[in-house]
């Protein structure tokens, strides 16, 4: 049993990373958490997060099992009744100008909600180049406000987009990034969609991904509409609902 030691900024960063050095999906392996990492005070004495992963044996084969358990999840993949088409990015909605009042109060309401948590945080906005309101948190143990893979960041960030269209006519969008997150995150499951890819072509067999929120399906979705060899598709329901890489067949 191979093992690989990962380090991390937080043990999620840390479990993406593994998946990506295996190549595998975060249920093809397990873990131990071998040091959870710590922000220290004012960022000094900082620990990163450890973990050791490998990668999980397959169960043995049963006298009467013809097939490894592995092709008969691909091929209950393929023989599902309904087959759903390839996700793309959705276009861009037409946005309006953000207006003074509505960039006053979200970040009013992001101020109100912080406060509540007892967090000091510093925010900063601007306009960015798609005409959206851009947010960014700066503070201490900002790991909270991000969550597991950005789950809390991403409801803080529904919320205020609520606040924000409340506010004036027209589709305003916001976005809520701190510590780089979005980027970070951005480039993990690019590679970690390329590392998928490869294995896909390797072992001719699909592979499922971990569950993940709309924005990051269209980042897998995106970093493989090129590639020839592989089609992407998602399944299941939300909260669950998943990214499937398949072999093309010629």
């Amino acid at each position: 049993m191979n093992k690989i030691t990962v380090s991390a900024k937080t043990v999620d960063d840390a479990i993406t990373e593994a998946s990506i050095q295996l190549g595998l999906a975060s249920t093809e392996f397990d873990y131990e958490v071998i040091e959870k990492g710590s922000t220290g005070f004012l960022g000094i004495g900082s620990k990163q997060a450890v973990i050791t992963a490998w990668k999980k044996e397959a169960p043995k084969k049963s006298k009467k099992e013809k097939k490894p358990v592995e092709e008969a999840v691909v091929k209950e993949v393929k023989s599902e009744e309904v087959v759903e088409e390839k996700e793309v990015p959705e276009k861009e909605e037409s946005l309006a100008e953000v207006e003074p009042q509505t960039k006053e109060a979200c970040e009013k309401f992001l101020y109100d909600v912080l406060k509540t948590m007892k967090m000091e945080v510093k925010i900063t906005s601007e306009i960015d180049e798609d005409g959206a309101l851009s947010i960014n948190m700066d503070g201490d143990n900002m790991g909270i406000l991000i969550g597991k893979r950005g789950q809390t960041l991403d409801s803080l960030q529904y919320l205020t987009n609520r606040v924000a269209n409340k506010m004036q006519e027209g589709y305003v969008r916001v976005k809520l990034d701190t510590e780089n997150y979005r980027q970070r995150r951005k480039e993990t499951l690019e590679n970690l969609a390329k590392n998928i890819a490869h294995k896909v072509k390797r072992t001719k067999k699909a592979v499922s991904l971990e569950p993940m929120n709309p924005y990051e399906r269209r980042i897998i979705h995106s970093a493989l509409q090129a590639d020839n060899y592989v089609s992407t598709h998602s399944e299941g329901a939300e909260p669950y609902r998943r990214v499937v890489v398949t072999l093309n067949r010629k």
